[in-house]
Order: C-alpha cells, then structure tokens, then sequence
C-alpha cells in the first residue's frame, strides 16, 4: 500500500550501521585502534545516529554546526535543530589521537560498539553551552550537570555502529525509525501523531493522547527508555504501565507502541523542538507538546515548550506540534479536562504531577483514580514495594 509519509528531517533517513564487509574490517583492526570509553547517554547518541533518529545528523558535532546549535538552534547550513550531540573527552583522552584516524568506541561495559572516523577535535565552552540550551549555569540542573562533569575536548566526525543489536529489556518494542515508517505505510496512516515521556502514563496524558488520536490516523506511543534522573520511575515499570493502558484502554489497531532509546536531556523548551524532530524521523506528522514538555525543577515557564515552536516556520520544522494546557480531573463535570473545556474552580480541580506521585509511591501510598487508571497505580505501587 502505498502513502505519502512525512520526509525525514534533512530530506534522508541517516543510516550509519556497518555493512558486513566493514564490520569484518573494523573487527579485524579493533586492537590496533586507540580507543574512547563512552558513557551511557553517548552509546544511546551513537545509536540514535547510526538508526536515523537523528537525521540529518550522520556523526558527533564538529565545532561549525555545534557552534549554530548551540546559539541559533540550527545546523551550520541553516535546518533547524536544538540540542547539540557531542562525543566529549578529556585533553588527556584527546591528545594523542589523530585527525583522519578511526577511533574505537566502547559502551560503558569495555565492549567495541562502534567507530569516529575523527575530523576535528575542539574546545568549547560549558558555561555558555549551559546557559544557551539549558536557560541556567546551576549545576543543580541534571543536563548541567552532565555538561560539567564531561571532557573538555569534543571529538567530531562520521561515525559507524558495529552491529544493532537487540534492547536487552524491550526486544518486542524496538522499532527502528525505517520500521516504523514501513509499518505507518503497512496501516496506510497518512498522519500520525508522536508522544513523548519519561513518567508512567497517567490519566492527563490520557486524555491528551485521546484528544490527538481523534484527528489522526494514528498514535505512536514512543516512551523514552535512555538515561534518566536516578529518582525516575524505571524503564521496565513505565513500559508494563504502557502495555497495561494498551490492553485495557487504547484501540490497540490505531496504536503502535514502541521504545525511544535516546537519553533524556532535561532542557525544556529546546529537547520539545529535539524531540519533535526525532519523531519526525520515526515517520510523525504531529507531536504532542504539554504542560512543561521535557521540564525539571522551575527552570523553564509552564508554557516555554510550546511558546519555542513559534520561533520556527512551520515548514522549517515539517512537523505539527499539538499543543496541550495542564490536564486535571475536574469534580463537577467528573472527568478529564483542561481550563479550555471545565467551568470548575481551582477547588475543583485534581492535579497531580509525576513529582507527586513519586513521592506519594515513596511514602507508601497508591496514587487515586483520578490521577491514574486503577491497574496502572497496582502495577506501579507493587513495582515500589507498596503494600
């Protein structure tokens, strides 16, 4: 069946996985390369890149697009795009590695996963990275963090994943962007609409996704399984939250639920744009922006994620954001609502957010039916040893 999918982001969907033959060579030389450790979030980058998540992206930022990224959310030849993804390493990493050489590329267990063929290697500054993508130089703030404690030399160039191996905990949910086009195709989805999270799924994102669904062809339910904040629900008790809304709730033939294997940046405005963009390359036409899309703390506005898309033309993006206001459960109609659609009070209004859960989760308590579907709160008060 043939339909017209949304083009990949850049035009091409980036494929950087090696053929045999260059697998077979780069295993032949993997001892005699030297060799770069990457962290958790940089192996989920190298495969974002080699799948086309990241399209038009093809290898770890040289300084010229990192630079336009970093102050004008653009690449160097003008397409927009949000986040920079950098391979970073210390001067004593950098130092003794060469330009136009091929670099080995371990995953945090010591394992060989990938090759840079090495371009450029740069400075930069983090503080000003910082202040630029995250809107704060605090530390306190997870992305921040992460900038601070990295290298202070980031490695460019071409890069190539040695194999695409199988996720160690959601094999049935790993659905590559050239995939999930082919089984949009497959469905005949001429739209379909993306959502992002990293908290279980609640009763607002409920009724948000609904919203959407109604004037789609379909949804893909993407949950981002990369590295979160160590206070995060995990990965494995957010999916069978998913795979409980999908067995008891969703119209399982209008829905494909599949796995999101980046990193989670915690940058707000920026990572809404960022992620609108890898959904894009998955095959969506729309995006669901909520209330603080991708926020931590009280470091961005309430509304800053979806105020960020108008700094954009919408053909420059090539995706619909569908923008949401602040989902609660209103006691005088007894239902999901936003302040567009409830005449109730603020005392009328139950809002829960995934921080409150957590805390409820902590302190032993199971989170109510207005907040979350009945099996969704079992399945997360079990999974917290809540009795």
């Amino acid at each position: 069946m043939s339909t017209d999918l949304i083009a990949p982001h850049g035009g091409e969907l980036i494929n950087c996985l090696a053929t045999p033959e260059e697998k077979k060579d780069f295993l032949a030389k993997a001892d005699s390369l030297p060799r770069v450790q990457l962290d958790e979030r940089a192996t989920s980058d190298l495969v974002m890149i080699a799948i086309g998540g990241f399209s038009p992206i093809s290898g770890f930022m040289e300084k010229d697009d990192y630079l336009n990224v970093v102050e004008n959310m653009r690449l160097a030849n003008g397409l927009p795009w949000s986040v920079p993804v950098t391979l970073s390493v210390t001067e004593e990493e950098a130092s003794p590695l060469t330009i136009g050489s091929l670099i080995r590329l371990d995953d945090p267990n010591g394992k060989f996963v990938g090759i840079l063929q090495l371009t450029e290697k740069y400075d930069y500054d983090k503080e000003h990275e910082a202040k630029n993508v995250y809107r704060t130089s605090e530390d306190k703030h997870p992305g921040v963090k992460v900038i601070y404690e990295q290298g202070e030399i980031n490695l460019a160039g071409p890069v190539w994943l040695l194999e695409r191996e199988a996720h160690p905990q959601f094999p049935n949910y790993q659905i590559d962007p050239a995939a999930s086009r082919a089984l949009f195709q497959e469905k005949g989805w001429h739209t379909v609409v993306g959502f992002q999270t990293r908290n279980p799924i609640h009763r607002a994102h409920e009724y948000i996704i609904k919203c959407a669904l109604e004037i789609v062809d379909g949804l893909f339910l993407h949950p981002l399984v990369g590295a979160t904040k160590s206070d995060d629900i995990p990965a494995d008790v957010r999916m069978r939250c998913y795979e409980i809304m999908m067995d008891n709730y969703f119209p399982q033939e209008r829905v494909v639920l599949a796995i999101n294997p980046s990193a989670m940046r915690y940058a707000g405005p920026r990572e809404a744009i960022f992620h609108a963009l890898i959904r894009k390359n998955y095959g969506c036409t729309h995006f669901i922006v909520g209330r603080d899309h991708a926020g931590v703390g009280d470091y961005y506005g309430t509304y800053d994620a979806q105020e960020i898309f108008g700094e954009f033309k919408p053909e420059e993006l090539g995706i619909t954001p569908l923008k949401f206001e602040h989902a609660f459960y209103c006691t005088r109609t007894e239902q999901m609502a936003t302040a567009k659609t409830s005449p109730a009070t603020k005392e009328e209004r139950i809002h829960l957010s995934g921080t409150k859960v957590r805390a409820m989760l902590r302190e032993g308590k199971t989170p109510p039916p207005q907040f979350s579907r009945p099996k969704v709160a079992e399945e997360l008060a079990k999974a917290m040893k809540v009795e």
